[in-house]
């Protein structure tokens, strides 16, 4: 693995630190060690045992060259989403979630190209054809979809998984991925059902220090999986000319052993 997992790190990030024992979802007793105080306490080894599983996955899907999409529009989790995203090449989603983005993902693409469109019209000087009043709502128009999909500009097909900070704030997100089979990987704190999620990585998901520690880890696998991609690609070319080679000895070979039989029939 890219970073090994340390129950001690989770443990100083604050990753335990569960909601109160009233606002708790009984699906997530599994993942519960024990209450402290009125508020449960997250069983940091199970969560350990857990981003383990999720970043392997993970890993072969960057490996794979597909993408992952980040989902997180709460206050504390935008800017570590953002930089952590960002960081290992993935798209993400920090403002709010725009209803269709994958169930209607042709419209979405529809606006992602106007963007482009907007910014041709900027290069090739059209943009100063138009009058005062045309440019402000052009600009208008290209500042609200650089705000809204400005992350997701890069992202010709649906993505391969989603990645979301809490189940509940992003739940519309999780039922778009749900009917087209999308996986869901996310971090589910104990007031959350844990069900819907594909890969559950139980965590406190309200600390920006909890979200930046297991963002931290996430994005590291993927990091590792382009890695390896990039690695399998650089191969590439040192196999084929050893198959090449391999392949023109073989053909001599046969060649001038179909000679020689010939050569020993005709004696």
């Amino acid at each position: 693995m890219a970073n090994k997992i340390d129950v001690k790190d989770l443990l100083e990030a604050g990753v335990h630190f569960g909601h109160m024992t009233r606002k708790w979802d009984p699906n997530m007793a599994p993942y519960i060690y024990m209450e402290r105080n009125g508020i449960h306490i997250i069983n940091l080894y199970k969560t350990a045992a857990k981003i383990e599983e999720a970043n392997e996955a993970l890993k072969k899907i960057a490996a794979s060259g597909r993408k992952v999409l980040f989902v997180a529009t709460k206050k504390q989790a935008k800017d570590i989403v953002a930089e952590k995203a960002a960081a290992c090449n993935m798209p993400y989603i920090t403002e709010r979630w725009p209803g269709g983005m994958l169930t209607n993902f042709v419209t979405i693409r529809k606006a992602v190209k106007k963007m482009a469109s907007i910014d041709r019209m900027k290069k090739d000087g059209t943009f100063l054809t138009l009058s005062k009043k045309e440019r402000l709502q052009v600009d208008r128009l290209r500042a609200k979809l650089e705000k809204n999909l400005g992350s997701i500009a890069d992202m010709s097909r649906l993505p391969a998984a989603l990645f979301v900070v809490d189940v509940k704030a992003e739940h519309i997100a999780i039922k778009e991925a749900q009917k087209l089979n999308i996986p869901v990987f996310a971090m589910v704190d104990t007031n959350s059902d844990p069900r819907p999620i594909d890969f559950v990585i139980p965590a406190n998901d309200d600390a920006s220090k909890s979200i930046d520690k297991i963002l931290s880890l996430v994005s590291a696998a993927l990091v590792e999986g382009l890695s390896d991609r990039k690695d399998e690609k650089d191969e590439l070319p040192t196999k084929e000319a050893v198959a090449s080679e391999v392949e023109a000895v073989t053909t001599e070979a046969e060649a001038s052993a179909t000679e020689t039989s010939a050569t020993e029939t005709e004696a």
